[in-house]
């Protein structure tokens, strides 16, 4: 019977113990706030990057690397989308990619009916070509490609074409070199 009792004690006073866990400090809630604003920066995520790098400075005034991240993010925040775009449309794996005597629009034409089919509708790119002086027209383009990420797909079409490649938010762009 003696036991009994004792456990109940036992639980009570850790359960005690457990609901008395202080909150973090404003300086440890704002660093971790701070890192979860790098870690959405290094996704690609310029908007939550900023909402978290603004709660680190909303918990700790001062803090001196979420200022200066903040701050950045308003430089940098196109340039991390777009490469943020460019690493989901490049990490698409292609199995096979054949072309013979293709021109710059074909070979985009079919490269995107690929990425769509490997990426089951996930990634669907818009590829628009800017070319006033009709260089790349006449351009053509034969490739014998397997197992290959589409980025990679991608380099060989503009290294071919004498093209490049910018990663808009709703198109890449194809322009001449």
């Amino acid at each position: 019977m003696t036991k009994i009792p004792s456990l109940v004690l036992v639980v009570a006073l850790s359960s005690h113990a457990f609901a008395q866990t202080p909150a973090p400090s404003p300086a440890r809630l704002a660093e971790s706030l701070y890192l979860k604003g790098v870690a959405a920066e290094k996704a690609g995520d310029p908007s939550a990057a900023h909402q978290a790098y603004a709660a680190a400075l909303k918990a700790n005034p001062n803090h001196a690397n979420a200022r200066f991240s903040i701050g950045q993010l308003k430089l940098n925040s196109g340039a991390i989308s777009a490469k943020a775009r460019e690493e989901k449309f490049g990490a698409v794996m292609i199995p096979e990619f054949k072309l013979d005597a293709a021109t710059l629009q074909e070979a985009l034409a079919a490269l995107q009916t690929l990425i769509e089919k490997q990426s089951k509708g996930q990634v669907t790119p818009n590829f628009v070509i800017q070319d006033a002086k009709n260089q790349l027209a006449a351009v053509k383009i034969s490739l014998n490609l397997k197992a290959m990420p589409s980025k990679a797909v991608m380099k060989y079409l503009m290294d071919q074409s004498a093209a490049k490649a910018r990663y808009d938010e709703h198109a890449v762009v194809v322009t001449p070199k």
